[in-house]
C-alpha cells in the first residue's frame, strides 16, 4: 500500500451486542436522545440488528442474538469474518468497527487491502433478500460491505450507505428482550 490514507468519512457504525434490545432501544432513545434509524431481523432467526445515529453521520449499532453466551469478559469478538465463522459474540462484547467510506471506493480498497496482505472478503450488498446478500447492486440494497481482521483478529469493516434510511427501515421489528435471550437458552439445552 501507498502512504496515502483511505478517504475515511468517520465510523459509519460500532456494533455492540446486547441482551435486551427493548431496554437498549429505551435508553439510547429516551435516555440519550439518539434516533433508531434502522431496525431488522436477521435472516433464519439469527437475532436483530439495529441501528442509532449519533451524530455526524455515525452510528452505534446493536446485535441481539437468541444464541449469544451470557456476558463473559475475554470473549469479545467473532471468531472471523461473518464468510468465514459465526458472527455471534457475547453480550457486552465488541463485535466489529464499522468505517465510512465513499460508496466508489470499495473495490480500489479492497485491492489496496489485499495487495497489503490483509485478506478481506467479498464486497456484500446488503438487502432485505432471504439471507440479506444481493450478488448485485439493485435499489433495495441499503448497505455495502468489506470485511477484515486486524492483526489481533478484531473484525474491521469498511462501509457505506447506498440510500438514506427512514422511517419504514425501524417498522415491524420489535425489540427482543433479555426473557427472549432466556427462553431461547432453555429450549437450545432442551
Amino acid at each position: 500500500m501507498d502512504n496515502e490514507p483511505f478517504e475515511y468519512g468517520g465510523i459509519h457504525h460500532l456494533a455492540l451486542v446486547c441482551s435486551d434490545m427493548a431496554r437498549t432501544v429505551d435508553f439510547y432513545e429516551n435516555t440519550l436522545g439518539m434516533r433508531l434509524i434502522k431496525a431488522l431481523e436477521l435472516p433464519i432467526g439469527l437475532g436483530q440488528h439495529f441501528f442509532f445515529d449519533c451524530g455526524g453521520g455515525d452510528c452505534l449499532a446493536f446485535f441481539w442474538f437468541p444464541d449469544a453466551p451470557l456476558d463473559a469478559p475475554g470473549v469479545a469478538r467473532p471468531k472471523g469474518r461473518p464468510d468465514q465463522a459465526s458472527l455471534t459474540s457475547a453480550v457486552g462484547s465488541m463485535n466489529h468497527v464499522a468505517f465510512a467510506i465513499p460508496v466508489d471506493k470499495f473495490e480500489e480498497y479492497k485491492t489496496r487491502l489485499n495487495s497489503a496482505g490483509v485478506p478481506t472478503s467479498e464486497i456484500a450488498n446488503h438487502d432485505l433478500s432471504e439471507f440479506q446478500i444481493a450478488l448485485q447492486m439493485h435499489e433495495g440494497v441499503y448497505v455495502k460491505s468489506l470485511y477484515f481482521q486486524d492483526p489481533d483478529g478484531f473484525l474491521l469493516e469498511f462501509a457505506a450507505w447506498t440510500r438514506d434510511p427512514n422511517s419504514d427501515d425501524v417498522k415491524n421489528v420489535i425489540p427482543k428482550t433479555a426473557a427472549d435471550l432466556l427462553t431461547n437458552k432453555e429450549v437450545t439445552s432442551a
